[in-house]
């Protein structure tokens, strides 16, 4: 379909559209930060944020998750009953998320659902309920890599529509069947707002290459156990600690741990977000771990993602570039350093 133009004073209209089926979800300013929250009116979107600073992951894949609810009453005949966690009620839309984390939603699409046996239905429930509109990053942050790994400021990677801010107009590119339908009633777009948005888009991506960039071309050249081994690993770990802050705002970690509360004869199976740099995470129930140091930890976080995830999933990079971790880390590591040495 060809590319369209919503002009920002017809906002409201193409917002009650949406509205009609789903709940808006956008980034608000919240104190000092931008956090995703439900959108009451169109004047409250905002377009010259940088990105939000934790990952919208959390639509899909919640921090913490009821699976299933059960009643255990040894005076009833029927034993344990156990019944499935209803599925989302409501359809969304995420407004405004930046094409990195909707490219990180088409990376975990590969973990949750690879095949038939391996088909998480709480992703895949919330993710068919749920359209991506994706606003292009025309002034991409001083942290961010996203044209290292596959992704970048103006992808269409993962959304169903991709809005260009032009100033008082947006572009508007149609990147699914699902977001065709929402771009219909839209004019198409002129000539001249096709050439702006293609002139953005060559600036943010110019800006992206003043920014420390990684290369990933030898790592994926490299035998698993010639990584594995490598003496840089000594050097790395020292100063992380295993806190777990890089996992908690990547928009693509997904590790979780799953337990069962009970209160009475009633209970839940719930999975919580874990990280795989907390020394519990691979322990054994005979006290063995075989991740029992602080460097075999950090390794496998860099390793899965820059390594495992590219050898079993098609050579897709289980890294977006977004830069949170590089922001966020109390103690500077920075993934684009640790990469470019894997690579080196």
């Amino acid at each position: 379909m060809a590319d369209k133009i919503l002009a920002k004073d017809k906002l409201p209209e193409f917002l009650a559209q949406l509205e009609k089926e789903h709940r808006v979800y956008a980034p608000q300013l919240q104190g000092d930060d931008y956090r995703w929250a439900p959108l009451e009116q169109a004047g409250d979107v905002v377009w010259d944020f940088s990105n939000t600073r934790l990952s919208p992951k959390e639509f899909f894949f919640p921090q913490t998750e009821c699976m299933m609810r059960f009643v255990n009453d040894p005076a009833d005949p029927e034993g344990m009953i156990m019944k499935p966690e209803e599925p989302l009620d409501e359809k969304r839309v995420l407004m405004n998320i930046r094409p990195c984390d909707a490219k990180a939603f088409g990376v975990l699409d590969l973990i949750f659902c690879q095949d038939d046996y391996t088909d998480d239905p709480y992703w895949r429930d919330k993710r068919e309920k749920t359209l991506l509109v994706a606003l292009a990053c025309n002034d991409p942050c001083p942290q961010c890599f996203c044209t290292s790994v596959g992704c970048g400021p103006h992808s269409e990677a993962g959304s169903d529509l991709l809005l260009v801010d032009l100033g008082d107009k947006l572009l508007v590119k149609v990147t699914s069947e699902r977001g065709a339908a929402f771009a219909e009633g839209l004019e198409e777009a002129g000539e001249d707002d096709q050439k702006k948005a293609a002139e953005l888009k060559k600036a943010a991506e110019d800006k992206l290459a003043q920014n420390l960039t990684v290369g990933t071309d030898k790592i994926a050249q490299k035998e698993v156990l010639e990584l594995f081994d490598d003496p840089m690993w000594d050097r790395v770990w020292e100063s992380c600690l295993n806190c777990g802050t890089c996992t908690f705002c990547c928009p693509t970690c997904h590790c979780f741990d799953i337990q069962d509360e009970t209160q009475g004869k009633e209970g839940r199976r719930v999975r919580n977000w874990d990280w795989c740099m907390h020394w519990l995470f691979t322990r054994h129930g005979s006290g063995h771990n075989p991740r029992g140091t602080s460097k075999e930890r950090v390794r496998q976080r860099f390793m899965h993602k820059f390594k495992y995830i590219p050898l079993k999933r098609g050579g897709e990079i289980g890294c977006v570039g977004c830069g949170r971790c590089v922001v966020l880390c109390p103690v500077n590591i920075d993934v684009r350093e640790v990469v470019n040495q894997m690579n080196a």
